[in-house]
């Protein structure tokens, strides 16, 4: 292995020339006899794809039918494969057909909401390919930034795992802003309800539907790849794999936590609603007894009797008058004091 690390270094400043056959692809090759290599050529791609000895790695950024369909006759790919790479609407699964297990797998970004990007990946004994859009870039994985040739090196399986592990490692950091902003939700639910509140709710709550029905298939994809006999795998790298899979079990308990959260907020926000409309009811009930009184009393000043009581001969209207008055002021004081006023 240090003897394949050295030549490796050494094949790294010899990355293959764009001809008139060039390709939208990106790839490295490994051999022991040349180590690691980039590949940016539909030709380099052949060339090492008809070594037996080597191992690939190709990457496809929005690949076209007439690229994919090339690169997949020559990997030996099932027409399927090929076609459900180019529809890029498949939900995250593993299918295994022949030797060849086609793998889908999302990376999640957080951009006010959060964004899926479908990222296919296809297994072969030794080969790795991915397919995914402009958004998601695999090449810029840490590994490649320290020596890729190690994990080609290591097999195809290792490279597998690698990306894997940071598209789900990625997951972590949405999950956080996502956590980050339930809480602020949580606090102006308390403090200042508002109908903007109701709507970042259920946008937050859409948000963690779609990381359900993104992050949930996949931890069945890995359940399989840890439990089921796959010759592709080795047996010594199923515990990297199993990592992964725990990786998935502690963001789907988060996922219920959150959720479970969003749902509080949710009934606290109607909670609050329903505490506001009793206050504004109170008010009103209080309003309403008050006023009652003043409208009596104006009520009686409107008889045809009044201006036979204003000569002051019958004190009985007087009496009644302030016994309505010093009623509708008993009442203002009440319910001052208690709070409805």
């Amino acid at each position: 292995m240090p003897a394949a690390s050295g030549q490796e270094q050494g094949s790294q400043s010899r990355p293959e020339q764009d001809g008139p056959d060039s390709r939208p692809l990106w790839g490295l090759a490994w051999d022991e006899t040349d180590g690691i290599r980039e590949i940016t050529t539909f030709e380099g791609f052949s060339q090492a794809c008809a070594d037996p000895t080597s191992r690939l790695w190709i990457d496809l950024q929005d690949p076209d039918r007439e690229l994919l369909s090339g690169i997949g006759k020559a990997l030996e790919l099932h027409p399927l494969v090929t076609e459900d790479i180019l529809e890029r609407n498949q939900r995250a699964k593993i299918e295994q057909t022949g030797d060849v297990a086609h793998i889908v797998m999302f990376a999640l970004r957080y951009e006010g909401e959060v964004v899926a990007h479908e990222i296919d990946i296809v297994l072969g004994k030794r080969f790795l390919l991915t397919a995914h859009d402009a958004a998601v870039s695999p090449r810029d994985v840490p590994f490649m930034r320290r020596n890729p040739g190690a994990h080609l090196a290591d097999g195809v399986d290792y490279v597998l795992w690698t990306l894997a592990d940071w598209l789900v490692d990625d997951y972590f950091p949405v999950f956080d802003k996502l956590g980050d902003e339930i809480d602020d939700l949580e606090a102006d639910v308390m403090n200042r309800p508002s109908s903007w509140l109701v709507e970042r709710l259920f946008a937050v709550r859409r948000d963690l539907l779609k990381i359900r029905h993104t992050v949930g298939p996949q931890r069945e994809i890995f359940n399989q790849l840890t439990n089921r006999d796959l010759a592709l795998i080795r047996p010594e790298r199923l515990i990297y794999f199993r990592d992964v899979y725990d990786h998935l079990i502690r963001l789907t308990d988060e996922l219920d936590s959150y959720r479970e959260l969003v749902g509080t907020a949710l009934d606290m926000y109607l909670s609050q609603v329903n505490n506001n409309l009793s206050e504004v009811m109170k008010r009103l009930t209080a309003v309403t007894a008050v006023l009652a009184g003043a409208g009596a009393l104006a009520g009686i000043f409107g008889m045809s009797e009044a201006g036979l009581a204003i000569s002051f001969e019958d004190m009985r209207f007087w009496l009644v008058t302030a016994l309505i008055a010093l009623a509708s002021a008993l009442g203002f004081f009440y319910f001052r004091r208690t709070g409805w006023i």
